[in-house]
């Protein structure tokens, strides 16, 4: 077979893009049952997206080493400013301000942060001698590179990308052999600053999320009326589902944001049990490959990369699951592949773009090393 197939396209790792192209395809077919039946509503523009960002994330895997490393703080600072910019020059959409509207193209910068923290932190503990990560001077500047993208986020306001961002950067500081001392009394702290930080921290609609959250019921028709439909619509599609185009509860517009925040829940009501679990299956192969591809690095700058940009991706697909099954508070994060939306796609396909350049450092290494 290798003489056959081209090399350029036997060298592609396979065991990864397989299970993505079947996913983002059973996405199209979701999002085209979410429209109706209309074609270039949603699922069009979905699938032109991931061949342009494939397109992208194909590039990506072509740089070296030396100019990742070089563009992660200059790159990191650029996005801040930019998030800076939102800030001033920013315009309001579903009642935020994240976005940047550059003409050809509506930016979010947030989203971009999500794997910039995460370049920009494997960029210092790699640099960092070993003898000074359980010291102070390892902790203090990674909390800055962490604490001033959330808050700029916090206060667009968006706390599910400001929690992308933290969950991604802590990620990279465990990995990098931090004490875990320090992540326990972190945890302490958050405990105790939780309580203050929902009263007087917290806007009045996402202390109501959290309420809801907790007793969806008390509020079916106001608060609670996301969940409740969510669930009736996961549940309703028992083991195989209604069938493709028969799902009511998107149809009938019980169920809001359908190709969206809640596309796995249009998906279950139609493909059922088994359409979840095949779901499932291909996230965990994802990340499988892209956690072997962190093992399978040389030096800890690849290693804390690829281990950050496995755990953004994470986050999304954790969080989105739990918030349409009604075990996290609705925080706004789509399910990456499948959801309609550039921004989601974009990031996500940046991280599985580090996740390909790095897979092939390795492969060069391993062929260095056995010559």
């Amino acid at each position: 077979m290798s003489s056959i197939i081209p090399a350029p396209i036997a060298r592609q790792p396979w065991a990864m893009l397989a299970p993505l192209i079947a996913l983002v395809l059973l996405g199209a077919a979701v999002l085209d049952s979410a429209a109706a039946g209309n074609f270039t509503t949603f699922a069009m523009s979905h699938l032109i997206r991931f061949a342009v960002f494939l397109t992208m994330a194909s590039v990506m895997a072509l740089f070296a080493k030396d100019i990742v490393r070089m563009v992660a703080y200059p790159g990191y600072a650029v996005i801040v400013v930019l998030l800076i910019i939102v800030e001033a020059l920013g315009f309001v959409g579903g009642g935020a301000q994240r976005w940047i509207d550059l003409g050809i193209i509506v930016l979010q910068p947030s989203e971009l942060m999500k794997p910039a923290v995460v370049l920009a932190l494997a960029r210092f503990y790699g640099d960092l001698p070993s003898g000074m990560i359980p010291t102070w001077r390892s902790l203090f500047p990674a909390g800055v590179i962490i604490g001033v993208p959330m808050a700029l986020v916090l206060a667009q306001p968006d706390l599910g990308t400001a929690l992308a961002i933290g969950f991604g950067g802590a990620v990279v500081m465990f990995l990098a052999g931090l004490p875990l001392k320090w992540f326990a009394g972190g945890a302490v702290a958050a405990a105790v600053i939780a309580p203050l930080a929902f009263f007087f921290g917290l806007h009045d609609y996402q202390q109501r999320r959290v309420f809801t959250f907790l007793d969806p019921e008390s509020d079916p028709l106001g608060s609670g009326y996301h969940i409740t439909q969510s669930k009736i619509a996961i549940g309703s599609g028992g083991v195989t589902g209604k069938g493709f185009g028969e799902g009511s509860q998107s149809h009938l517009n019980y169920l809001p944001e359908p190709h969206t925040d809640f596309v796995f829940a249009t998906m279950a009501e139609e493909w059922g049990l088994l359409g979840g679990i095949f779901v499932l299956g291909v996230f965990f192969l994802i990340l499988r490959w892209g956690w072997s591809v962190a093992l399978a690095s040389q030096d800890r700058f690849s290693r804390l990369l690829s281990g950050g940009m496995v755990a953004t991706i994470f986050f999304y697909v954790a969080i989105n699951l739990m918030m349409v099954m009604g075990l996290a508070p609705v925080v706004g994060i789509p399910l990456p592949f499948m959801s309609h939306g550039g921004s989601s796609m974009m990031t996500n396909m940046i991280c599985l773009g580090t996740l390909m350049m790095i897979n092939r450092w390795n492969s060069k290494a391993g062929r260095r090393g056995l010559g």
